[in-house]
């Protein structure tokens, strides 16, 4: 149960600084690109990005699955909180933030720039609850 919990707050507190990070600078400045660069950096950012996120954010939810077999007592109602956050967060990149991508992929859109920097604030929130949720849960798991 340790080693699950511990790679669910590894992974989701990894995903936390990195959600912040893209939606308060890596965003904002897609802006500031070249537009005849612009197809090129965004198919580069889509390429390196899946290798960084694909894998912690499949770690997530398999621990955050696996945890619901062991959470400790009294934390059941916040490990079920926190899947349905993290269900929340897939749905979103994969209908918002997924196809506003694709679309700058051609080149840079202000219409899609601005709605992948709007609607990634729901997969910023959301991470930062689970952050804050799964910071409870170990605390709690810590017996003190």
């Amino acid at each position: 149960m340790k080693v699950i919990l511990l790679a669910q707050v590894f992974s989701t507190l990894f995903m936390v600084g990195l959600i912040w990070f893209v939606q308060v600078v890596h965003y904002p400045l897609y802006s500031h690109v070249g537009r005849e660069q612009f197809p090129q950096y965004e198919a580069s950012h889509n390429r390196l990005t899946t290798w960084v996120v694909g894998p912690t954010m499949l770690i997530e939810m398999a621990t955050a699955v696996a945890f619901l077999r062991y959470v400790p007592n009294g934390s059941t109602p916040l490990a079920w909180l926190g899947l349905g956050l993290l269900i929340v967060i897939w749905i979103s990149t994969a209908t918002l933030s997924v196809p506003a991508h694709d679309v700058l992929t051609a080149g840079f859109s202000e219409k899609a720039w601005q709605r992948l920097v709007s609607t990634n604030w729901i997969r910023t929130v959301a991470w930062t609850l689970r952050g804050v949720i799964l910071m409870v849960v170990a605390y709690r798991s810590l017996g003190v």
